[in-house]
Parts: structure tokens; sequence; C-alpha cells
């Protein structure tokens, strides 16, 4: 049985017991994390989590040596200086077409020929006129040769008065009428020579010939048709028989805009493309600006001719053509140093521009510059070739900035 000295000891302290263990997890979990954030602050300032990402270029240094630069880029047609559509000089019904699409033809080669009754019978008419009037001319001769003869007996005649005066008058005059009679047959004569040759030309305006060595791109014209030289008005009737390109002749055209004209000049220096051959870069020239523009497109047509002639090269291709510039050299021979004319700003009315260096960090350079082509800018003092500087660099960007280059 519980006594009241036992339940008294059982309230005493013990003084000389162990003390409870502590629970210390929480504290370490926590201090753990924090090291994670400490880290994660570190890095994020260590590898720019704040910069900007900005883009650069380089600064290029141009040299007399360098290779030529672009100043204008514009866009054209190639187009041929001699194309014709071929016809028949007079109409006609087309008997036999030579030709057809890609054919190659030369200076003179038939190309059809037109059904050649009609002209064929309107040789044989001055061929038989011809003829009549050269019988005439012999048989005026003949003629004529009596009576010089007669006019001769009479003279000697008249003199021994033997026949009167009035008889070897009458034979003079007989004379000298054939003898006129003679000139007019013989001009005849070369009166139905020029018709003879005039049904020999409308003869041979029955072949259609090629007028140049060129290709042929068009087929126009159907054996049977009718073709003329004139238009028929809206009927059926055909104006050509196909049409020939001299590939010889091929040059794009471009209208370059009257802003722009002023850095194109004649025998300028060009690199070509085809849009159907973007990849192959044809060396040119410009031939001409023609001096007139156009009100309406505000451009003015230039001429390039092409320095290499290639079958793939065809007509009405569409074209695109930079104008180069050869790099000029300083006046001292150092190189001409450019940079993009997006690099450079304006601080605080100072003409800057932005230097990146290894490590992503910016200078801002205070920099002279003068006007360049073909989006440069020729910098003459603050930068050297090489560096690297920010495209349009972002208005709080500032000295001492980090930055992240991107591609």
């Amino acid at each position: 049985m519980t006594t009241k000295a036992d339940l008294l000891k059982e309230l005493r302290i013990d003084r000389n017991a162990a003390p409870p263990p502590r629970r210390r997890w929480p504290w370490i979990a926590l201090g753990v994390l924090a090291g994670l954030l400490l880290l994660v602050l570190v890095g994020s300032m260590l590898s720019g989590g704040d910069a900007a990402e900005v883009q650069v270029a380089p600064v290029e240094a141009a040299g007399a040596g360098a290779a030529p630069a672009s100043v204008l880029d514009a866009s054209g047609y190639v187009v041929a200086r001699r194309m014709a559509t071929v016809s028949a000089k007079i109409t006609g019904r087309v008997r036999e077409v030579l030709i057809e699409e890609g054919m190659e033809v030369t200076e003179g080669q038939v190309m059809a020929t037109l059904d050649p009754v009609d002209a064929d019978a309107q040789r044989s008419l001055a061929a038989a006129q011809l003829a009549a009037a050269r019988t005439q001319v012999a048989n005026v001769q003949a003629q004529l040769t009596e009576a010089e003869a007669n006019a001769r007996r009479l003279q000697s005649l008249v003199g021994q008065q033997l026949v009167s005066q009035a008889q070897h008058d009458q034979a003079v005059a007989q004379r000298d009428s054939l003898r006129a009679q003679l000139d007019a047959a013989r001009r005849q004569v070369d009166v139905a020579a020029d018709q003879l040759d005039i049904a020999d030309i409308g003869v041979d305006n029955t072949i259609v010939r090629a007028p140049f060595d060129g290709v042929v791109i068009a087929k126009a014209a159907q054996p049977g048709e009718i073709v003329s030289p004139l238009s028929a008005g809206g009927g059926f009737t055909r104006t050509g028989i196909g049409t020939v390109v001299d590939m010889d002749s091929l040059e794009i055209e471009v209208d370059v805009g009257e802003a722009y004209i002023g850095r194109v000049n004649p025998g300028m220096e060009v690199e070509a493309a085809l849009n159907a051959y973007p990849d192959w870069k044809i060396p040119a020239e410009v031939i001409a600006i023609v001096p007139a523009a156009d009100r309406g497109k505000a451009t003015v047509k230039v001429r390039i001719a092409l320095k290499e002639k290639d079958p793939r090269i065809v007509p009405d291709m569409g074209a695109s053509v930079s104008f180069l510039e050869q790099p000029r050299a300083a006046a001292d021979g150092d190189p001409v140093l450019r940079i993009p004319a997006a690099a450079v700003a304006e601080r605080d009315g100072a003409t800057v521009a932005f230097a990146v260096d290894g490590e992503g960090v910016v200078e801002q350079r205070a920099i002279e510059v003068a006007q360049g082509t073909g989006g440069q800018r020729e910098v003459r003092s603050g930068l050297a070739a090489g560096e690297r500087v920010v495209l349009d660099p972002p208005e709080g960007l500032a000295d001492g900035d980090r930055v992240r280059v991107t591609q």
C-alpha cells in the first residue's frame, strides 16, 4: 500500500538525470537551403543573368586589295537585244514549216515556205513580156537597117539628079523614125527585165528565212494557215511564223530608284544571280544608264551585260544584281574601317559605338564616322579592326554593362 512518503518521493526532481535529446534536423535543412540560394545568386551574377541579349558585328578593314563591296541591290529581268518575230513579206497560205521550239537557226536558213502558185504565175508573165520586148527590138532593128541603106542609096541618086529631093527626105524621115522606135523598144526591154526581177522577188518572198543566228523560242504557224505581215483585225490570219532570239545578245535590265541612281556608273562591276539559280553568281557590268526616268515608278532603267554565256540563261528570267564598288584606301595607305550603320548610336549629342570584349563587357567609344554605302559607315577614329560592336544598342546600354551575345 502506497504511503504519502512514496508519493512525495515521486514528485521530487532528480538533478542527476540525463537531459532529453534535442531535434537538430530542421536547422540543418534550413542551412543547406540557404547555401543553395547563395550559390544560385552568385552563379546568376557570374553568368550575367541580368545581361541584355545583343547581336554584334566585327569592325572590318577594307584595303585596296579587298574584295569589292555591294553598294546597291536591285532586281530585274533577262532580256534580248535582238529578238524578232519572223513573218512573210506577203500574204499567203503556209505550205510547210521547218522550225520547232528550241531549234537553232543560222542567218538565211529557211524557216517556212508559202504556196508559190500566184508568185510563179506572175513571174512567168513577166518573163513572157521580156521575151516579147526583145522580139520587138529585133524587128525594129531589122527595119532600121533597111531604112538606113535606103537613105544612103537615095543620097547618091539625088546627087546624080536621078531621084527627087522629096524622095530622099522621106527615106531619111523613115530612118529617123525607126531609130526612135528602136530606142523605145530597148527601154521596153529594160522595163520588162525589171518586172521580171520584181517577180523573182515575189517568188523569193514566199520563202521565210531566219534574219540572224539564234534559237527559236516560239512556233506560231502551221501548214495550211494564212499568214500576213499585217494584222487581220481580229480574224484568224497569223502575223508571224515564229520568234527567234539571239542568245548572244542577252542582258539584264533593272529599274533603279532615282534616289540611288547616283551610285551607278557605266562600266561598273556587277554580280548577278538568276532567281532560278540563286547560288550561281554571274559576273557582269553596267552597259549604260538609259537617260530617261519613269515618272510613275520614279525609277531609271539600267542595262547590264552578262560576261558569261550559258544555255541556262533564257529571256524573261528574273534576276537580282548587286552593284559592286572597289573599297578605297585611306590617304595614308591604311585600310578603311567599316561598321554596319546599325552599330552607330547617339549618346548625349555624341556619335558612339559599343565595343564588346571577350567577357561580354561593353565599352562606350566616341567615334568619328563618314558617310558610307551599302548599309556601311566608314570609321575614321575610335575603333580598331577586328573589334566587335553592338548592333542596334538598347537605349539603356551604358559603359561597363555586361551583355550576352546572340547569333
